[in-house]
């Protein structure tokens, strides 16, 4: 169950953390960061969907959708979702209230996939959540997350070459760059048990070449990097280095304490780490703000933020900076993946 004052508390905290984002960079007090903390216009839904009231989630993914905001709305949507897993009251009152509504349509499709990726029924569940990702899809046809969605059910699912292909095109030509669709198909592309880790590079790093230099997609690289250092598999260091560099420039376009770059700056921090970059890695740090997420933290330990603040202070001292052998890539669905899921 999550507290709704926690996440009170968040929004106080990260609101102190932006007033004294000026301060000389140094080591955060543990009061000053939070472990995966809401935006502030995610943070009001989700307390409000703590106390059973949907409104604000549905203004919200409302929002996104009439300003074409596709990013944003996927990332409430997975966190929305996320929620809803453990407190689903306030998304049977939003369906009873309007079944046709798009927003709720995409949250019941998310919720569905989510459930079918982590039951050992998973084949039965995800068949069952097929005509959801289809309601979805059909209720905006401008909207490029339900096809993000379908990708996803897609790789739980083992579709085949062909119908990945058909759900990939619907995708990118709603959102030609869109990041979660590139994901998913990343995913796909390292699960294939014919796809070698070089072709999971040149997708990567022919994705984020043709991307706008502020998107998110530029971070692809990142990811690739990540899967291969988590499972030990052999790339050439240069080809590393480069996708981190690829990261790096990323994360300068953003102010510090932003919470838009936040999961792929503690990504990238923790690449550069394992690249045994520990001046690009401590810069990545700092930058990150209040903005500390599970993801990869929880890889290397019981206590992601603790991890990332003992971190931050070994980089800083300076010290070892070593990040041990990860449990193995986790999936989005909650959980670490095996092989074929990532």
């Amino acid at each position: 169950m999550v507290d709704t004052m926690a996440l009170l508390r968040a929004l106080l905290r990260s609101a102190r953390a932006k007033r004294t984002a000026s301060r000389p960079a140094g080591p955060p007090a543990d009061d000053e960061v939070l472990l995966d903390a809401p935006d502030e216009r995610l943070a009001p839904a989700l307390v409000a969907a703590g106390r059973g009231e949907y409104e604000p989630a549905a203004k919200l993914l409302a929002t996104t959708r009439e300003a074409a905001e596709w990013e944003h709305r996927d990332r409430y949507l997975l966190r929305l979702a996320a929620f809803a897993r453990s407190r689903p009251e306030w998304v049977g009152q939003w369906r009873a209230a309007a079944p046709d509504d798009p927003d709720v349509l995409l949250l019941l499709a998310q919720l569905a996939v989510d459930r079918g990726w982590a039951s050992p029924a998973r084949a039965d569940l995800l068949a069952e959540a097929l005509p959801l990702i289809t309601a979805a899809a059909g209720a905006d046809p401008r909207d490029p997350v339900p096809w993000r969605v379908a990708l996803d059910h897609a790789c739980g699912t083992d579709a085949g070459h062909a119908e990945f292909e058909r759900l990939w095109a619907e995708a990118v030509r709603r959102s030609p760059h869109h990041y979660g669709c590139h994901m998913a198909a990343l995913r796909h592309l390292c699960a294939t048990a014919s796809a070698s880790y070089g072709e999971c590079f040149d997708f990567a790093e022919s994705a984020a070449q043709d991307a706008p230099a502020y998107a998110l997609v530029q971070a692809l690289p990142v990811h690739a990097a990540y899967t291969c250092l988590a499972r030990g598999t052999e790339v050439a260091a240069k080809r590393l280095d480069l996708a981190a560099d690829r990261g790096l420039a990323l994360s300068a376009r953003f102010p510090a304490g932003d919470p838009w770059p936040a999961e792929v700056r503690n990504l990238l921090a923790y690449v550069l780490v394992s690249l045994g970059r520990r001046q690009d890695a401590l810069g990545q740090l700092r930058l990150i703000g209040p903005y500390v997420t599970s993801f990869p933290w929880d890889l290397t330990s019981d206590d992601p933020l603790g991890h990332f603040l003992r971190l931050y202070e070994d980089l800083a001292a300076p010290g070892t900076g070593l990040i041990p052998s990860p449990r193995g890539p986790r999936n989005e669905h909650g959980g670490h993946a095996a092989a074929r899921d990532h």
